[in-house]
């Protein structure tokens, strides 16, 4: 098969894992040399820098993320609609009948544990730490221009703009990078490795060093948007047990969550996708639909149930002034929250998108699309409704002011833990809470160290534990240290800076995709 753009040819299924795969070294080593070495030591140099100098660090963190979000909201903006537009295009294009892995090809996974995976691997520990704070945060500091006194109008926005963020926007990036994997991987028989997408754009230079520096950026976005996550997670973890249980929530305490929970998922690791990850990931959904059904039972269920209509289309009405960038009046809004989202979606994407590309073999490029972007999109609408909903309800109803002072006092890590407070069967649905963050953390760290390991290896599925083993080891190291090297802040930086050159790396992938669906409905019909 020709390649219409280079001149360059494609290889067969059978050899898929074959090319660049020549770099195998012995003794339970099987690295693709350039991108695993320079990955790990600049990684490694990373974790000793800011251990040492910690207060250097979160200062330099700081000022980075301020630089980088009022400089490149742009950037973030632009990149993130077109990644909407170009889902929504392939779903009523003709190409949305392409079947990834050929028209015989069958599903490995039923839409239950699919979905499991999805859902675990894409969003979960954020659900748990912004879905009862963000809600009220923008209540009281509502977006485009919306009056905090007018209640109902700031509720309405308030709610629209925490859809806006959870919702067609991350989904549309992580279906961007995980369909290009798929189909690249199964149809044209590539490598699963992110450098396999470009290669309708370059041909064989993405076996040398253009796809290294593809490979490269994609590791480092994976693993800061992995340890934003997992310091996120440190921080609620440690925040539930002091409210539950009277420990301590100091640094110490969340290094050693971060120790503890990476430990557990090196045994995951270990167990591999189908006994680690996707058991895990199952518990996550029951654990998650139990909790989730309590607060919507326990809440104000009607005003919840309505809340789901009203709040779809307050986001879809307020949808296109959300994603403009020009002329905005709440800048802060614009640099604090959506251009940090989009960021971090992007330095996740590298990693959602190929935990969704290896388990979505069989599905058609349509339901691939609907179900990574709309199913996703509704449940998100669901969880900051009924969470946040039921913040709202008790603030602006019952005078509850538990949820608005974590706000004032900036300990958003309790958010959720004083909107149960005021529900029946608090101790209960609160360690809920707590193993629910932990299992997401979990997850995440072992389904992360499964796809970063895949990228150094060439896009090896199979490489030696060991190197799994190293990556999950410095997921938690790298999150340990932006935690002391400046905490929340330096965890939104690290997710900035890594995802600003990838969001370009993104960019071309549509074209890439485009270009590959095209020859695929030529060739196949």
């Amino acid at each position: 098969m020709s390649d219409e753009s280079t001149g360059a040819s494609e290889p067969a299924a059978s050899d898929r894992y074959k090319i660049g795969q020549d770099n195998v070294r012995p003794f339970g080593l099987d690295l693709h040399n350039p991108v695993f070495f320079i990955s790990g030591l600049v990684i490694v140099a990373f974790v000793l820098f800011v251990l040492a100098f910690q207060k250097e660090s979160a200062e330099g963190f700081d000022e980075a993320r301020k630089w980088l979000t009022s400089t490149f909201d742009w950037v973030f903006m632009i990149a993130a609609n077109i990644f909407v537009l170009f889902c929504l295009f392939l779903v009523i294009s003709p190409y949305g009948k392409i079947r990834l892995g050929g028209k015989d090809a069958k599903p490995e996974y039923s839409y239950a544990g699919w979905f499991a995976m999805l859902f675990a691997a894409g969003m979960g520990i954020g659900l748990m730490f912004f879905g009862v704070l963000e809600p009220v945060f923008h209540l009281q500091n509502p977006p485009l221009g919306i009056d905090a006194k007018d209640t109902v109008a700031a509720q309405s926005m308030g709610m629209a703009a925490t859809v806006f963020h959870w919702g067609l926007h991350p989904w549309a990036i992580y279906a961007v990078v995980g369909l290009s994997l798929a189909f690249f991987a199964y149809n044209r028989g590539l490598p699963l490795t992110i450098r396999s997408a470009f290669y309708p754009i370059f041909g064989k230079a993405v076996w040398g060093w253009p796809g290294h520096i593809i490979d490269i950026l994609a590791v480092f976005a994976t693993l800061f948007g992995l340890a934003t996550s997992l310091g996120i997670g440190a921080n609620q973890a440690a925040g539930g047990l002091k409210y539950l249980f009277g420990l301590s929530d100091s640094d110490g305490m969340k290094v050693f969550l971060i120790c503890a929970i990476t430990a557990v998922a090196l045994v995951s690791v270990l167990r591999g996708l189908d006994k680690g990850v996707k058991r895990l990931s199952e518990i996550n959904m029951v654990l998650a639909l139990i909790l989730l059904l309590f607060v919507i039972i326990a809440g104000p269920t009607l005003d919840i149930i309505a809340g789901f209509f009203t709040n779809t289309l307050n986001y879809l009405k307020a949808l296109p002034e959300l994603s403009n960038w020009i002329g905005r009046s709440d800048e802060k809004f614009m640099h604090g929250w959506t251009t940090f989202y989009w960021a971090w979606w992007i330095s996740w994407s590298p990693f959602v998108g190929m935990f969704i590309a290896r388990v979505s073999r069989g599905r058609t490029v349509r339901e691939f699309i609907v179900c990574v972007l709309i199913i996703p999109t509704l449940v998100g609408v669901i969880w900051m409704t009924s969470f946040g909903g039921t913040a709202i309800d008790q603030f602006v109803n019952d005078g509850y002011t538990g949820v608005t002072e974590t706000i004032k006092a900036w300990t958003p890590e309790l958010s959720l833990f004083k909107m149960l407070e005021q529900l029946p069967l608090t101790q209960i649905s609160s360690f809920i809470g707590i193993v629910l963050v932990i299992v997401f953390f979990v997850t995440s760290s072992d389904s992360g160290s499964l796809v970063i390991d895949s990228i150094t290896a060439g896009g090896k599925i199979d490489a030696p534990v060991s190197q799994r083993v190293f990556w999950c080891t410095f997921e938690g190291l790298v999150a340990i240290a932006l935690l002391l090297g400046g905490g929340l802040v330096s965890l939104q930086a690290a997710a900035i800076s890594t995802g600003l050159p990838f969001a370009v790396v993104l960019v071309l992938m549509c074209v890439a995709i485009f270009l590959g669906l095209r020859k695929e409905k030529r060739e196949y019909g």
